[in-house]
């Protein structure tokens, strides 16, 4: 009984709540690497470092500002661009770049994949239709 008074009463809390995103997990991940170089180097800098690092991945998975933390995440994904797929889950990334070739659409901009090893092929952007030539 003691267990779902609990359990109810921190799902309670977490209600409303930003909970983690990907820039909390890369934060966490850059702690976490500190954490383990200051078990080698034992440096007061970087222990405080990474102690900031984890209070601030707290404080936003906490935050109930829902809007400014979901402004930052996108910020972040945005600057992470091309390389988001790669942290996100780098096995499948790498099976995906083995698998296909992407290209960007002349026109829109759109990311098209298209399967290696097919020669030159005629690829049509799912986006805009338009049509351009390359080499998979």
């Amino acid at each position: 009984m003691a267990k779902q008074d609990w359990q109810k009463k921190a799902a309670e809390w977490l209600r409303g709540r930003n909970g983690s995103d990907e820039l909390g997990i890369c934060v966490s991940l850059v702690a976490l690497i500190l954490v383990i170089v200051n078990i080698f180097l034992n440096s007061f800098i970087i222990s405080v470092i990474a102690l900031v690092l984890i209070g601030y991945t707290f404080w936003r998975s906490a935050s109930r500002n829902l809007e400014a933390r979901e402004n930052e995440n996108g910020v972040f994904c945005e600057f992470l661009g091309p390389v988001r797929p790669w942290v996100r889950n780098p096995v499948q990334a790498f099976s995906e770049a083995r698998a296909y070739r992407h290209f960007k659409c002349p026109e829109c901009g759109q990311r098209v994949r298209v399967p290696r090893g097919k020669g030159k092929v005629r690829v049509r952007c799912p986006k805009c239709s338009t049509k351009f030539d390359a080499r998979s």
